[in-house]
């Protein structure tokens, strides 16, 4: 919604190349990244490799929502909002139908304070809610009826819930970023847990030695990204450690760590990665340099890339959405999904599919679905799934 929409104050975290000439990237297993390197521009039509689908989200009194997409399942698309009172909104995933809005805010055991993440277990008609200021992570079927709950693990925050499996939860311990410049030693920070009782089931241990973290302090002032850890990968996951200059592919049932890409070491500024989406020919990434103003409140600048798996080169990208006339980028990064049925999303908002409407910058289903929008209707979910 227009009147919802706020400008989030934490950045998100990730490594670095802007226009030039190409360097090759040698021909191994993994993809080597220079970061300090310049990368042409390379402009792709994003349905040239992707079909896309729009889903409106319903607009009625009950369900007004600035759509904020927590998990999409195979029937369900769980959203929240950017405000703190605690609405979980539940919608087709086909249709966009409003279905039910569930609230159990509050500060008694079957309830929580805060959703950090939401975790859609349509297998087991339940949702996850991972609340970081009570360190507990609640269990409801979706119908809003709590089951149980269960505590982080001593001296642990949980910053990233995924579903791993009918039994498992896969999530990462945060509290690696408190002690930036130690030595690792050997605290595992990615962990596969019980979903019944939280107990650990499996620890998963990425190598590296001095702790680093997107995390800048100047006097009494502190700043801060946070570059997501785990990302889905068709049954298997990439697993991103800040301190680490490897991105790994881990393989769920050999419980084996790959090396997928390495980046070039950075130190000042050190440079983070985020992955995005993964296809058959692309593989999206984003950059972050640890550099901060706080003059201005201006810092950590971005950069995206995309390597390109057949021409085994790194580009920065321009994915140009065909269904607006006026050229129009797509977010490749943000919001990876890298499964069978869908490979990432983004939120495109009411207002703004107005606006275009309304100057004739649209084509296609997009513009039949923005004319039935005012600009306080509930956001549309672009689905894209590989072709």
């Amino acid at each position: 919604m227009k009147n919802q929409i706020k400008t989030l104050s934490i950045v998100l975290l990730i490594i670095v190349g802007i226009g030039g000439c190409n360097p090759p990237v040698p021909n191994n297993s993994h993809i080597e990244i220079d970061q300090t390197a310049n990368y042409t521009e390379k402009e792709l039509i994003l349905q040239d490799f992707m079909d896309v689908v729009y889903i409106p989200l319903e607009t009625n009194a009950e369900f007004v929502t600035s759509g904020i997409v927590m998990d999409i399942g195979s029937k369900y698309i769980i959203v929240k909002n950017w405000t703190k009172e605690g609405n979980i909104f539940i919608f087709d995933r086909n249709t966009g139908k409003a279905l039910k809005k569930l609230n159990m805010l509050g500060k008694g055991p079957e309830e929580y304070s805060h959703l950090t993440n939401l975790v859609l277990d349509e297998q087991n008609n339940e949702l996850f809610v991972n609340c970081l200021t009570s360190k507990k992570i609640l269990v409801y079927d979706l119908s809003g009826n709590f089951k149980r709950s269960f505590n982080h693990i001593e001296n642990v925050r949980y910053m990233d819930v995924y579903n791993y499996d009918s039994d498992n939860l896969i999530v990462y311990n945060e509290m690696a970023q408190y002690n930036i410049g130690q030595n690792k030693g050997d605290e595992p920070y990615h962990m596969i847990l019980s979903k019944q009782n939280g107990s650990v089931t499996r620890h998963i241990s990425i190598p590296f030695d001095v702790i680093k973290a997107p995390i800048i302090q100047e006097g009494d002032a502190v700043v801060a990204s946070s570059v997501p850890t785990i990302i889905p990968n068709h049954g298997n996951w990439l697993l991103v450690e800040p301190s680490s200059d490897t991105v790994y592919n881990y393989l769920s049932r050999e419980n084996k760590l790959e090396p997928i890409l390495v980046k070039k070491p950075t130190k000042d500024p050190e440079i983070f990665i985020k992955v995005g989406t993964l296809t058959a020919s692309y593989f999206f990434i984003s950059t972050l340099k640890k550099v901060f103003d706080f003059s201005t409140g201006r810092g950590f600048p971005t950069s995206d890339l995309m390597y390109d798996k057949q021409e085994n080169t790194v580009y920065e990208p321009a994915i140009i959405n065909a269904d607006y006339l006026k050229k129009q980028t797509v977010d490749m990064t943000s919001h990876p999904v890298n499964g069978d049925e869908i490979a990432a999303f983004q939120n495109l908002q009411a207002f703004k599919l107005v606006e275009a409407y309304k100057k004739n910058e649209l084509t296609g289903k997009l513009k039949e679905i923005a004319a039935k929008l005012d600009e306080e209707s509930n956001p549309v979910i672009m689905l894209m799934k590989e072709k």
